[in-house]
């Protein structure tokens, strides 16, 4: 079959143009969801498997070492970009070429990874979203009209200001190159939500490109979601974040993450892996 080949160091066999591909899930108490998620999953085409327990207080872990999930542990709660920059090291360890970050909570559907991997394993883009705005997916879905409302006010503004035009800057489900990785300064970057936002314009402030797939996402008791008041301190960040972006571009001012001595991940940090 001449679309797998086999690696001289008997690493399992590549789908994809030969692109290893690992996909990360940053996790908080998604004992409940984390099995459906991860049985939706192209096993055939996925690498790796990569799950980051941030403290949680259900079975998150057990659940992802019984499913043979390789699972990481913090031992206090980092906050959600804390979480994705421990899952991104432990991916870049595994020398993955594409990383794609799929949350557990089941929000968005694991069956779109073999299109988002395909984006970027053929070198078109250097990351992808998946995007529920493109179509009527957001709403339909069960997405708040507050948040709906929100996040077209949002992406309007970054839009704006950043001279790009994606269709949300919000959501959860993204693919990554590894040189995406290795090259954004995303050790500098926010531990709270506003992490996805700070990523997205080093990607772009630094030349990358980013595609786009329209993407069904369901709103659910047991799907994450953050509430009015945090929802409003992202929003703050998120505008925050798209000015400081235009200071950078136009060199009037470099804030912390735009400065060329912001830290890149670390693969040789030491990682607090879970063995059951």
């Amino acid at each position: 079959r001449d679309r797998y080949y086999k690696l001289n160091n008997n690493e399992e066999l590549r789908m994809i143009n030969n692109k290893k591909i690992a996909v990360v899930m940053p996790a908080y108490n998604a004992e409940k969801t984390l099995e459906q998620t991860y049985n939706e999953l192209y096993k055939d085409i996925v690498d790796e498997i990569i799950l980051v327990d941030d403290n949680s207080s259900d079975k998150t872990k057990e659940v992802a070492k019984r499913l043979g999930i390789t699972t990481l542990v913090h031992d206090k709660n980092k906050g959600y970009g804390g979480n994705q920059k421990t899952c991104y090291t432990a991916a870049l360890k595994t020398n993955a070429d594409i990383v794609i970050m799929v949350h557990p909570d089941y929000q968005y559907t694991p069956k779109l990874v073999p299109a988002m991997a395909t984006m970027l394993a053929f070198d078109e883009y250097d990351a992808c979203i998946a995007s529920r705005f493109i179509g009527k997916g957001a709403l339909e879905g069960g997405m708040p009209l507050y948040k709906f409302v929100a996040n077209k006010f949002l992406t309007f503004f970054q839009n704006l200001v950043m001279g790009e035009r994606l269709t949300e800057y919000h959501t959860g489900f993204r693919a990554f190159t590894k040189e995406v990785l290795e090259k954004c300064p995303l050790k500098d970057c926010d531990d709270d939500f506003v992490f996805d936002n700070e990523m997205l314009a080093l990607i772009f402030y630094k030349g990358f490109t980013i595609g786009q797939i329209s993407c069904p996402t369901k709103y659910f008791p047991d799907a994450s979601s953050i509430n009015f008041m945090r929802s409003c301190k992202y929003g703050l960040g998120v505008l925050k974040t798209s000015i400081l972006f235009a200071l950078a571009k136009s060199g009037i001012y470099k804030s912390k993450i735009f400065r060329n001595d912001a830290k890149t991940l670390d693969k040789n940090e030491e990682l607090p892996y879970f063995q059951g």
